[in-house]
């Protein structure tokens, strides 16, 4: 359509004013013009001439043709109009006002109009400077979040990292156990086979001895039968000469002495053999002395299937409020009253985590100050510092920051200690009876890695 409306403009366009005709005139040779602009160019000229092919014409030529001017009124009502954008399409006036109501720039007379009547106004620039501003304190605002919606996406990008990363230290562990299991098995198997074969072949060589005897017995019994046979197919007096010898090649051990005695075959145990090697195997299967009870784990601390593993999250998980509820923390599902205990708990690049023990008798709905007196006996590190209770901790340099602190327990002793296992120092000691049953305490307040309960049974430095 727009390419068959240039097609016509160009046919309908005045080549004075290059516009589409206005009141179209024809000349004698065929070429058309607007009115005006050919009788302002002919005052230019001394002679009257086609502006076009420069024939000379007379004033009374041109005629007009109501069909060709109503042919460019249509053309000229189809064809958009090309309106100045600061200018009124309607009442082609300079756009001077702004209407709040309409949120839209009106010209004077459509302020006057009951269109705009009693619609709040503004003139244009100021309008303009006024609602800039308000888009500009609106794009603060979505320049915050866009900020905050980046920091997420990268705090997910970092979780995807490290999920593969530990995936991947899951699943070697994972085949690491089984192939343990799967080799003491296998090792087993070996074993009890070696005995079962043990077992059966002192009987075997006997039997295998007397299956040699008999079959030796056999083959002289079976020559002897044939030679009495040949006998007694021979003349008769042949037969009476040799029947003395023939007698001797009949006598042969009874049959009842050459059956050798027999034990039946006694099927192994093999229950007692599942039994035994299923005892063995649990000795093989390290189990954590502490796991985590989701019971007690805050709105904000999501424990694993495993109870092993604790992690932080932004926002309240919605939990049911039970009395055993912590506000803040995650306790241990055992606790303590006597004895020695150990547990490993993994840190590595947790950058806000706090560990320890807690009484039993601690109300679970208030948020404490954890030191001794208010009977939490923890050890802390937040902001690249460590603290026992409320006191930093100087003898920990930044680079020989622990992945794995160890957690000793000495309950009649009254002695809590925390290791670096792997430099083997001591990080910080409480010391004091304490007053009855704790329980493990855990907290954690990094998003991106969780902490991690170990298998300790490391004797006391």
């Amino acid at each position: 359509m727009a390419d068959a409306l240039s097609f016509l403009e160009e046919d309908l366009t005045c080549l004075i004013c290059c516009e589409v005709f206005t009141d179209p005139v024809t000349l004698k040779c065929s070429h058309s013009l607007c009115e005006k602009c050919l009788q302002r160019f002919w005052t230019t000229q001394d002679v009257p001439r086609c502006p076009v092919c420069r024939k000379e014409c007379s004033h009374d030529e041109p005629t007009k043709s109501l069909a060709f001017r109503a042919l460019c009124e249509s053309f000229k009502k189809r064809k958009p109009s090309a309106v100045s954008a600061d200018v009124c399409p309607e009442h082609e006036e300079k756009f001077k006002l702004f209407c709040f109501v309409d949120k839209e720039p009106i010209c004077v007379v459509c302020y006057t109009s009951k269109k705009h009547e009693d619609h709040k106004c503004s003139p244009v620039n100021e309008a303009a400077g006024n609602l800039k501003e308000d888009l500009k304190t609106q794009m603060s605002r979505l320049q915050t979040i866009l900020g905050d919606l980046k920091k997420a996406h990268e705090s997910c990008v970092k979780k995807v990292e490290i999920n593969k990363e530990c995936i991947s230290m899951d699943e070697t562990q994972i085949k690491e156990e089984f192939e343990k299991l799967r080799q003491f098995l296998k090792d087993e198997e070996e074993k009890w086979i070696r005995s079962l074969h043990k077992k059966t072949k002192l009987q075997d060589e006997k039997l295998q001895a007397r299956m040699k005897e008999l079959t030796a017995q056999i083959s002289d019994l079976s020559e002897r039968m044939a030679a009495v046979w040949q006998e007694i197919e021979t003349e008769n007096i042949t037969f009476l000469q040799n029947y003395s010898n023939t007698l001797k090649r009949l006598q042969h051990p009874s049959v009842a002495n050459t059956v050798p005695e027999l034990q039946e075959y006694q099927h192994y145990p093999i229950q007692t053999m599942i039994f035994t090697t299923w005892v063995k195997m649990q000795n093989i299967v390290e189990q954590p002395p502490v796991t985590l009870d989701p019971d007690t784990a805050s709105s904000k601390l999501l424990v694993s299937e495993d109870c092993t593993s604790v992690h932080y999250v932004e926002n309240k998980m919605s939990v049911f409020d039970n009395p055993e509820r912590m506000n803040v923390g995650v306790l241990g599902s055992q606790g303590f009253s006597s004895g020695v205990h150990c547990w490993d708990v993994q840190v590595e690049n947790n950058s806000h985590w706090t560990l320890g023990v807690v009484s039993e008798k601690v109300d679970r709905k208030k948020n404490y100050t954890l030191y001794p007196k208010k009977h939490f006996w923890c050890f802390h590190y937040m902001n690249s510092t460590y603290k026992q209770g409320n006191d930093p901790v100087s003898n920990i340099d930044s680079n020989e920051r622990p992945n794995i602190i160890r957690l000793q327990l000495d309950f009649d002793e009254g002695e809590l200690r925390f290791i670096d296992p792997s430099r083997n120092r001591i990080l910080c000691t409480y010391t004091g009876r304490f007053p009855d049953k704790v329980f493990p305490y855990f907290c954690t307040e990094d998003t991106i890695s969780p902490l991690n309960i170990f298998f300790s049974n490391k004797p006391k430095l």
